[in-house]
């Protein structure tokens, strides 16, 4: 007769496990996106900014990429469009994606 209610009590648990599991609150992917969302991103005119502006500003620019797109600019004028970017050399995709929101090229 133990034997007996200790397995009904075991059935009762694994039945009722997966219902506790459930009711767990669990952040929606929706959320953490929100709040990504509304962070301050700081922008800089690419156009007049110097390397160490550039560097300091930019995810993924280090001083050499950032003195790379200065030289870019110096050789062949302001910036037009943003993806003009990726011209130079060590800036990719990647780089320009992570950065699009930083960036302007008027004041």
């Amino acid at each position: 007769m133990i034997k007996l209610i200790k397995q009904w009590m075991l059935v009762v648990t694994l039945l009722f496990t997966p219902v506790t599991w459930a009711n767990e609150e669990v952040p929606a992917p929706s959320e953490a996106v929100t709040e990504t969302a509304t962070e301050t991103v700081q922008t800089i005119n690419l156009n007049t900014a110097d390397a160490e502006v550039i560097a300091q500003s930019l995810q993924g620019v280090g001083l050499s990429k950032a003195q790379a797109i200065v030289a870019y600019r110096e050789q062949n004028g302001n910036f037009v469009a943003i993806e003009e970017l990726t011209a130079v050399k060590g800036i990719g995709e990647r780089t320009l994606a992570k950065n699009v929101d930083r960036i302007r090229l008027q004041e």
